[in-house]
């Protein structure tokens, strides 16, 4: 047997990379090994990424987390998908929902059963076969034994960082406050040995764990990794965030708002909902971008506007020597598809799986990275299908990201769904088959042909099956109380 070598991993940085690294290590690994978070009260946390999707709820198994005292702790709301809003052309809206869309079998998918019965004339709109899109829709939801439904949560992330904590150092995690000032590293192998504070204490590991957000203090500037700018296809680069009160019922949905220069959020929470503007800075202020994001707000404010300033990109290493980057520090693509959580979830769930307990070896180090490269990118790719699959032309935003070129693995997708309605999902790719289909109908990507095979059945059965699919979808939703009710009671242990 190997002699274990990593015995202490020390975390720089909090917020919800950090504790959330510390959560899963500690709970999972607290036997082996010893756990040690660094941050400082003084710096304070991004913190406007409140939107998830489902994978969220894997990990909080994972976990071991109960769900009711999760959404107490953190005002949560229950999520089912994403509505778009004038990203095919101005007025256009569509829904991005969780879940499955309609029943395929192993020759193809439901989207061309869909497109056999819209071409004879009795097909309803693609998302009146999907359980979650019908949910949202009617701002119904149920969860538990009265509904097999599938859903994510918007959650207060400052809160949520504080819910992670408690459950790290239940299980074991050390918190240590303070600044880092400099990062030591070995003079022959170049590995990171330490963390020195401000104080003077210097914190040794034998791991180390990136979670200092856009900085990429040990990553970046200890490590000078590199990174890889993506700014060409995805050009926002800035975001200003600004809390209101409740004005109405939570919807169970994001929305996602397009405007001359990017899109803006309404993420509703408990008591309050978080509201933000994402945009080029070349193609839109920074004064003209504030005054539209408080034109566009609901409800008294709850906090100044806050601008954040970023770069999408990606790492070149997401590990480098015996340092993994998590959260901000490992890359960004803009929070569109509410990505960010899940990206940390699924970095410290690698890192667990791929443990380097023997020490540190280039074969570990290239498959966590192959892995961690491939799901980003997939990432992207889907960030820029929406962007590009517009029809806008009202701005010169709208007009160079209809026009640009994009990557060959996207370009190969798209031809692929317009030739002949083919979409796929490959195993190491987070977003479904049914995400695709969803964003690739609901920005007007009209395929030119589909496979027959909903011509081997006759057209009443063929409608049939259909009607039966949609009217037990309508029923189950109409059985379901409102979004806000069942929150209520739920929250409040009823």
């Amino acid at each position: 047997m190997v002699e274990q070598r990593v015995k202490r991993v020390v975390i720089a940085g909090g917020g919800t990379a950090g504790w959330c690294a510390a959560a899963a290590l500690s709970r999972q690994l607290g036997a082996l090994i010893e756990v040690v978070l660094v941050e400082s009260d003084a710096i304070g946390t991004v913190g406007v990424g409140e939107a998830t999707i489902p994978t969220i709820r894997t990990f909080h198994q994972l976990l071991g987390i109960d769900e009711r005292e999760f959404l107490r702790a953190t005002s949560a709301t229950f999520k089912l998908g994403i509505a778009f809003e004038n990203w095919g052309q101005v007025g256009d809206r569509y829904i991005h929902s969780f879940g499955e869309v309609g029943h395929g079998t192993w020759m193809g998918g439901f989207q061309h059963f869909w497109l056999q019965a819209r071409e004879a004339g009795f097909a309803e709109p693609i998302g009146a076969y999907s359980l979650e899109h019908e949910a949202a829709e009617a701002r119904r939801f149920a969860t538990g034994d009265q509904s097999a439904i599938s859903y994510a949560y918007h959650l207060d992330a400052t809160g949520y960082a504080r819910f992670l904590r408690a459950i790290a150092e239940s299980s074991g995690a050390v918190r240590k406050e303070g600044r880092i000032a400099r990062v030591e590293r070995d003079g022959q192998s170049g590995d990171l040995t330490a963390l020195v504070l401000e104080s003077g204490e210097r914190v040794a590991g034998d791991l180390f764990v990136d979670c200092t957000g856009f900085r990429a203090l040990l990553i970046e500037e200890a490590l000078e990794t590199g990174f890889d700018d993506w700014s060409h296809w995805l050009p926002t680069d800035r975001a200003l965030a600004v809390q209101t009160e409740a004005t109405g019922p939570a919807v169970p949905y994001t929305r996602a708002i397009a405007h001359e220069a990017g899109w803006r959020w309404r993420i509703p929470l408990q008591h309050r909902i978080g509201n933000g503007l994402v945009y080029s800075s070349a193609h839109l202020s920074d004064d003209a971008a504030h005054d539209a994001l408080i034109a566009g707000i609901e409800g008294d404010r709850r906090t100044d506007p806050r601008l954040i300033r970023y770069r999408t990109g990606q790492r070149r290493k997401a590990w480098n020597a015996n340092c993994i980057a998590l959260g901000l520090s490992s890359g960004f693509v803009e929070p569109l598809e509410s990505t960010s959580i899940h990206l940390i979830m699924i970095g410290v769930t690698r890192l667990m799986q791929l443990f380097p307990f023997g020490g540190v070896s280039d074969a570990l180090r290239d498959r966590y990275n192959d892995l961690a490269e491939r799901e980003i990118e997939g990432v992207r790719d889907f960030i820029i299908l929406h962007y590009h699959l517009t029809q806008r032309g009202d701005s010169e935003f709208w007009k160079s990201r209809r026009t640009m070129a994009i990557p060959d693995s996207l370009a190969r997708r798209i031809a692929l769904f317009r030739e002949s309605a083919q979409a796929f999902q490959a195993s190491d790719e987070l977003f479904r088959v049914d995400s695709w289909l969803q964003v690739m109908l609901g920005q007007g990507l009209e395929p030119q042909g589909y496979h027959h095979m909903g011509k081997i059945m006759p057209p009443d059965r063929l409608k049939a099956a259909l009607e039966s699919m949609r009217s037990n979808i309508a029923d189950a939703v109409g059985a379901m109380p409102t979004h806000q009710a069942f929150l209520d009671r739920y929250c409040n242990g009823r």
